[in-house]
C-alpha cells in the first residue's frame, strides 16, 4: 500500500480518514456516554433529504446537506429535551421523511445523473481536496469545542440534572453538539455515507468505554481505534477493490466483536478466580 501513496486520490484518502477518526473521537464519545445513538442516526439519514435539495435546487451538496441536517438536528433535539418518552418516535418519523423527500426531489430533478452509490455507502478514495479542508476546519472547531466545554460535557454526559442545578446551559450545549453532530455527519458522509455514517460514530467510542477511565482517555482511545479502521479498511478497499465506506465500516464492526469476545472471556476468568479464592 505504501506505493500507492504517489496517488493523490490515496493521499487524500488517508488525510480523510486521519481527520475523520479525530472528528468521530470527540463527537461520537460524547453521543455513545449520553446515548443519543438513535438521534444521530436520525440525522444521518434525515441528511438525505438535504442531498435531494442540493440537487433539485442547484446549490453545492455541502450548503444544501449542511442546512438541511442541521435544522433536523436542532427539531429532533428540541424533542428529545422536550418529550424524551415519545422522541424515538418522532425520530423515526423524521428520519423517514428526510430520506422520502430526498427521493422525491432526485426524482424530479432533470438530468440526474449523480452516482447515488457514493452518498449511501461513501467512497473515501474519491474524496476531493475541498473537502479536507472541511474536515480540517471541523477537526479544529471539534477538538476546540471538546477542551473549552469538557468539564460541562463531563456533567451533562453523566448527570444532566446535577449540571443543571450547577448552572450549566444544559439546553443550550446539547443544542450545539448535535449541530456538531450534523455538520460531522455530512463531512463524513464523503468517507462512508449516509447509511454507515452512525456506525463509525458510534462503533470506536463504544469500544474505547470499555478501556477507560476518563471521558478524555475515551475520546483518545476512541481517536485511535477510528484511525486503525480507516486504516485497515482503506487497504481492505484497495487491496481487493471494494467499496471503500463499507470495508471500513467491517473493520470496524469485527473490532467491536473482537472486543465483546475478549470481554466475555476475560469476564469467566476473573468469575473463575474468584471462585477459587472462595
Amino acid at each position: 500500500m505504501i506505493e500507492a501513496l504517489q496517488f493523490e486520490f490515496m493521499r487524500n484518502a488517508l488525510f480523510a480518514g486521519f481527520f475523520a477518526s479525530l472528528i468521530c473521537g470527540v463527537i461520537g464519545s460524547f453521543v455513545v456516554v449520553n446515548r443519543l445513538v438513535f438521534l444521530g442516526g436520525g440525522i444521518a439519514h434525515a441528511s438525505y433529504g438535504g442531498i435531494g435539495a442540493a440537487f433539485f435546487f442547484g446549490v453545492p451538496y455541502f450548503v444544501g446537506t449542511l442546512g438541511f441536517s442541521l435544522v433536523a438536528a436542532l427539531v429532533m433535539t428540541a424533542v428529545v429535551l422536550k418529550a424524551r418518552g415519545r422522541a424515538d418516535t418522532f425520530i423515526g418519523v423524521l428520519w423517514a421523511v428526510g430520506m422520502a423527500i430526498g427521493i422525491i426531489l432526485l426524482d424530479l430533478t432533470p438530468g440526474y445523473n449523480v452516482n447515488l452509490m457514493s452518498f449511501l455507502f461513501g467512497s473515501i478514495l474519491a474524496v476531493p481536496g475541498t473537502d479536507i479542508w472541511w474536515m480540517l476546519v471541523l477537526s479544529i472547531i471539534t477538538i476546540a469545542s471538546g477542551t473549552y466545554f469538557y468539564r460541562d460535557m463531563l456533567a451533562i454526559s453523566y448527570d444532566d440534572e446535577f449540571a443543571r442545578l450547577r448552572g450549566v446551559p444544559v439546553n443550550r450545549l446539547y443544542f450545539f453538539f448535535m449541530g456538531l453532530v450534523a455538520v460531522s455527519i455530512v463531512v463524513i458522509i464523503r468517507v462512508v455515507g449516509l447509511i454507515l455514517v452512525i456506525a463509525l460514530l458510534t462503533i470506536p467510542p463504544f469500544i474505547a468505554e470499555k478501556y477507560s477511565s476518563s471521558l478524555r482517555m475515551m475520546m483518545g482511545l476512541s481517536t485511535l481505534f477510528a484511525m486503525i479502521f480507516n486504516l485497515g479498511g482503506l487497504w481492505l478497499a484497495y487491496a481487493f477493490d471494494l467499496t471503500s465506506g463499507a470495508a471500513i465500516i467491517l473493520v470496524a464492526t469485527t473490532g467491536f466483536f473482537i472486543s465483546m469476545i475478549a470481554d466475555f472471556f476475560i469476564s469467566r476468568r476473573l468469575l473463575t478466580k474468584q471462585e477459587t479464592s472462595n
